[in-house]
């Protein structure tokens, strides 16, 4: 997994705000009124504004008569009780989070092997979440388990209050199903822990509670070990970064060869990192690219993809997006290249097995995967591709160091998940599929190509009726993500099949740059002072569904998230007339003030910093908060947000619905009051909030005006 991608998912950040950004929020309405007690949080008079917004929106869109058939069909697929069941290996045994109706926080269970591929396993409840919510009075989301290889009977549980990013950690023993008494537990803290052995953990935290061994992006950058039954404050330090960097971070790789490496992760930005591996009571640093992730051990060796191009010792160029395999004791020495993607082509995933390595691709967005051997040392590695369907996605779910096996997900706009099984030289093999959530029979999906202004051709899906008339009157929905070099790529949404394909809405997916889906160049060309490529390359798509008559401004809309909440902010501010609604979730949405807003600061290496004049003249001019003026007619956008979200923070969203209001302009806004970055925590407040988006798509591209 990327950097970006694991602290987009998991990572903690800050709460509070200073300096500058704690002044933005009488800024932002333009008009005189102040709007600077949105910036307190959790603030009484804050959260009474959220309320009364909330209200607003509730009772104007529940109102609907769609409304009630929305929410129970979304809730039904949710929490279908058959699901796949998607296995993670543990101790030669599988295990699952699962929720449902009667398990909202979700089990973690646990089966065998032979019983996970029978079509009704036998499960045994190993932790039940919602027990422990309701016995602690804690309203607890199950992150994951940290476990002790090879055997991982020890785990850190990881669990979150409302789905914020901060954490505890709990040990648990497998093999008993119990909290391990008088174990190791770790306070509630932006943090991450690492196995050295069973009585040793490598963590790093805030160490103090006041933020001091805290960067500026509200990450840890002091790593201690702590030894089973030590008392507090005998923690030995074993490494300190420095405040400027992002983060620093342990981890332990270790192989089915029985090798192990504890690392040191110092990550000084977002995609630049150094790696040094804890001997003894000393650190060796790794002579690797800055730009470097590792994937796993691999009989003693290293295996890492490289994000730049690398020039090693003596040996040819490693070009960038390169998978290679290295030896820790002279990396730049002992490389050998087990892939190097096409032009077409970018890395998604990579999972180790005890003699192989799987890979997950893209070709033209379309999914691919490929198994690598070691065939001798020194020589090239021996790679063939794994028949699976096309014009899909591909994903590693989890790979077993002890042997060959694997398990892939595969899913498309049409295709319910699928779960096919690796092993060894054996072509893979469909053991599970999960059924068809809405029709598709009168659907199909489609691959186009719109122009940017600067002539770069940009790929994007259309799902849509076989019997599409291309009279511009459809429905269509536009999204897209564009940064941090994560692809966007064909996912089965039952919620989407449900609420918009089976009612004649068009589906649309553009695959711009600032993603992954072309490697690290593509991702390059949308960074920084380049991102205004990322928001003419969604611009050019939207055009050419008009163009292809597929449907007009009057019944086009958009949808992002995250730093696809600031994609939507931005084109609604820069192209008003092109869209007729404008879902803004989890946003980023005042760029001038980010860095100094939650995690913001750790994104500087993505979107440019306000400290370097260049760049400050860029995000000046594209951020949606300070560019909307009340002489501009909007489409009436869709916000939402969510209080506890520790990561991006709900003051961006409302320093942006604070000034549409302050114009007098209409808008929808709603935050939960509880949930993280990610959403909303259980089914029903998921189903809740996209039953409410699905009224508002209704009536905005749907409905007759």
């Amino acid at each position: 997994m990327r950097l970006g991608r694991w602290i987009l998912a998991c990572a903690a950040s800050a709460l509070v705000m200073t300096g500058a950004a704690a002044q933005a929020g009488a800024e932002t309405s333009g008009t005189g009124k102040d709007f600077s007690f949105l910036d307190d949080i959790h603030g009484a008079k804050a959260l009474g504004w959220v309320r009364a917004q909330n209200h607003h929106t509730t009772s104007t869109l529940e109102k609907d008569k769609r409304y009630a058939g929305f929410y129970k069909s979304t809730l039904a697929v949710l929490q279908a009780p058959d699901r796949l069941a998607l296995p993670s290996l543990l101790g030669g045994d599988i295990w699952n989070f699962w929720q449902d109706a009667q398990h909202p926080h979700g089990i973690w269970r646990e089966t065998t092997q032979s019983s996970y591929l029978a079509k009704n396993p036998k499960w045994e409840t190993r932790l039940d979440v919602d027990a422990l919510a309701a016995k602690e009075h804690m309203n607890w989301v199950f992150k994951e388990a940290n476990c002790l290889a090879p055997d991982d009977e020890h785990c850190l549980i990881v669990l979150s209050n409302g789905g914020e990013d901060a954490d505890t950690l709990r040990e648990f023993n497998t093999k008993t199903g119990q909290f391990v008494p008088n174990g190791f537990q770790f306070s509630r803290s932006k943090q991450t822990a690492a196995w050295v052995d069973q009585n040793t953990v490598l963590l790093t935290r805030d160490w103090d509670g006041k933020g001091e061994t805290l960067t500026p992006s509200g990450y840890p950058f002091v790593v201690k070990k702590i030894v089973r039954g030590a008392a507090p404050g005998q923690e030995v330090e074993v490494y300190r970064g420095e405040k400027s960097d992002m983060m620093v971070a342990p981890t332990v790789l270790t192989d089915g060869a029985g090798h192990k490496l504890v690392l040191i992760q110092r990550s000084v930005t977002f995609f630049e990192n150094h790696y040094a591996i804890v001997e003894g009571d000393k650190l060796r640093w790794l002579p690797l690219p800055a730009k470097t992730e590792l994937h796993g051990l691999l009989k003693g060796r290293l295996v890492l993809s490289v994000e730049e191009d690398w020039h090693p010792q003596g040996l040819p160029v490693v070009p960038a997006g390169s998978l290679v395999s290295v030896d820790p004791a002279a990396p730049d020495q002992s490389v050998e290249v087990i892939f190097t993607p096409g032009p077409s082509q970018s890395i998604d995933e990579v999972g180790v097995t005890k003699n192989t390595v799987l890979v997950s691709l893209f070709d033209n967005v379309r999914g691919r995967a490929m198994r690598f051997t070691e065939m001798q040392r020194g020589r090239p590695w021996d790679g063939d591709a794994l028949d699976l369907p096309d014009m899909t996605s591909i994903h590693i779910v989890d790979t077993d160091h002890a042997s060959d096996t694997a398990y892939l997900s595969v899913e498309g706009y049409l295709e319910p998940q699928q779960l096919w099984m690796v092993e060894k030289d054996a072509a893979p093999r469909k053991i599970k599929s999960a059924p068809a959530r809405f029709k598709t029979a009168n659907l199909k999906t489609e691959q186009f190509w719109a122009q940017s202004p600067d002539g770069t051709r940009v790929p994007y899906f259309v799902v849509h009726r076989r019997n599409m008339k291309l009279d511009g009157q459809n429905p269509t929905l536009l999204t897209a993500y564009g940064g941090f070099q994560v692809s966007y790529t064909p996912t089965y949404a039952p919620e989407i099949g449900k609420l918009w394909l089976e009612r004649g809405g068009v589906y649309v997916v553009a695959n711009i740059r600032g993603g992954g889906e072309f490697g690290p160049a593509w991702h390059e060309a949308g960074r920084k002072s380049g991102r205004q490529n990322v928001y003419d390359d969604f611009a050019a798509v939207g055009q050419d569904l008009v163009t292809r008559k597929i449907t007009t401004p009057r019944h086009l809309g958009i949808r992002g998230r995250s730093n696809g909440g600031l994609l939507a902010g931005v084109q609604m501010v820069q192209h008003p007339h092109m869209w007729n609604a404008v879902i803004i979730g989890v946003p980023l949405l005042d760029m001038e003030h980010f860095e100094t807003m939650s995690a913001g600061a750790s994104w500087a290496d993505e979107y440019g910093s306000m400290s370097v004049p260049e760049e400050a003249k860029f995000l000046k001019r594209i951020s949606p908060v300070h560019h909307l003026k009340a002489e501009v007619t909007y489409p009436t956008p869709f916000i939402f947000t969510a209080t506890s979200d520790d990561r991006v923070g709900p003051v961006h969203a409302r320093r942006f619905a604070a000034r549409l209001e302050s114009m007098g302009k209409p808008f929808y806004y709603y935050e939960d009051i509880e949930g993280g970055h990610s959403g909303t925590v259980n089914a029903p407040e998921v189903a809740h909030e996209r039953a409410l988006e699905a009224v508002y798509l209704s009536h905005r591209l749907m409905d007759a005006h």
